[in-house]
């Protein structure tokens, strides 16, 4: 595949790679009158990005991976526009026959129905309140969500009938909905996970350009913290030599902040991710590129990615028991507890039965 040369301000990619289902496949050709170089001289504007509305058949998607500690989860969106370079849900805009590259970040599919279909399912006769995370594949308080407002809608629906959620974002814009996320987590209902990737600003531009600043994600941890919301700090994905000699500065940051629980997952390339991230890192660390790929094959067999359920999220071999135990000793000498809040399920009342003042907060 060609991956072009050059980067867009406020983008993680400017390749608009073909995705792995594509007919066709274009490279750029040189005519002979330096139209290719003329092209690379030229000022390129960040593109516009595009949100479209859609109607979904159903909201909620089912886990069966034993890696992840939520049974059903909700994703009000399709792409995302914060552009973090190394998403693992790059791949899923191939199913819209978009490129998982540039298309992933500026081609947002926002589901409008969403809280309709969510009240539909937990009302019907079959439907068992189960652990649900919102924002497992594409951040739920992404820039599109100040204006349509469609997780507040989710968050609505769900305390109305107190069915327990819990958030992971990287978006400050979750402060908004404090007043609908404190009340459910005083009662055991609700946690949110921030994730934070770096402290340093300039890697976090380029890394994940979109995102809140670093500061501003330990700023919204005290907020919910003090909101008495339970808050654990997601340090995802480690990537080693670039931001894994942080992550113990990044644990006390967030313990600090008011952060109680933390997990971490090594840096995974599915599908196009994989050479979409490594033009990255030629394009932004080129002097770390080799070391980088080399360590993550150690920690994946000799290959760039292992979907092998057990070690997907955790790596294999010595640097990633390595990994581990430096990220269990900070945690223990930190007081994160390792383990996700498990939320209580008990009180949940399906929509539609009859209510009085025993049905109350």
């Amino acid at each position: 595949m060609y991956a072009p040369a050059g980067a867009l301000k406020g983008r993680g990619t400017v390749w608009a790679m073909e995705h792995r289902f594509s007919t066709d496949t274009r490279v750029d050709f040189d005519d002979g009158w330096g139209t290719l170089q003329q092209a690379a001289d030229e000022e390129q504007l960040p593109p516009l990005t595009q949100v479209s509305k859609e109607n979904v058949n159903r909201i909620l998607s089912g886990n069966d991976s034993p890696d992840i500690g939520f049974d059903i989860s909700i994703n009000p969106y399709r792409g995302c526009e914060h552009g973090c370079i190394y998403c693992y849900a790059r791949p899923t805009h191939s199913y819209l026959n978009l490129s998982p590259g540039l298309d992933f970040e500026t081609r947002i599919v926002a589901k409008v129905n969403a809280a309709e279909r969510l009240r539909e399912a937990m009302a019907s006769k079959g439907f068992t309140p189960a652990q649900l995370n919102i924002g497992s594949v594409t951040d739920a308080y992404q820039p599109a969500e100040r204006r349509l407002r469609i997780t507040r809608s989710i968050l609505e629906a769900l305390s109305q009938v107190r069915h327990p959620f819990s958030i992971i974002t990287k978006s400050s814009l979750v402060e908004r909905d404090i007043d609908l996320i404190a009340p459910m987590a005083q009662q055991r209902m609700a946690a949110v996970y921030v994730s934070i990737t770096t402290l340093d600003s300039q890697l976090a531009r380029t890394l994940e350009p979109r995102a809140a600043s670093p500061a501003r994600r330990l700023q919204t941890i005290r907020a919910l913290s003090q909101a008495g919301i339970p808050v654990g700090v997601s340090v995802s994905p480690v990537i080693p030599f670039l931001n894994e000699p942080e992550l113990e500065r990044i644990l006390e940051a967030a313990r600090d902040a008011g952060a109680t629980s933390a997990f971490s997952i090594v840096l995974r390339l599915p599908w196009e991710v994989n050479p979409l991230f490594q033009q990255w890192l030629q394009q932004h660390v080129p002097d770390k590129a080799e070391r980088i790929m080399a360590r993550l094959r150690d920690m994946r067999g000799g290959k760039d990615y292992d979907s092998s359920f057990g070690t997907r999220m955790t790596g294999q071999g010595v640097w990633a028991q390595l990994l581990r135990q430096r990220f269990e000793k900070a945690c223990g000498s930190l007081g994160l507890n390792r383990q996700r809040l498990t939320l209580d399920l008990s009180r949940f009342r399906p929509p539609g039965r009859a209510t009085g003042q025993g049905e109350l907060f």
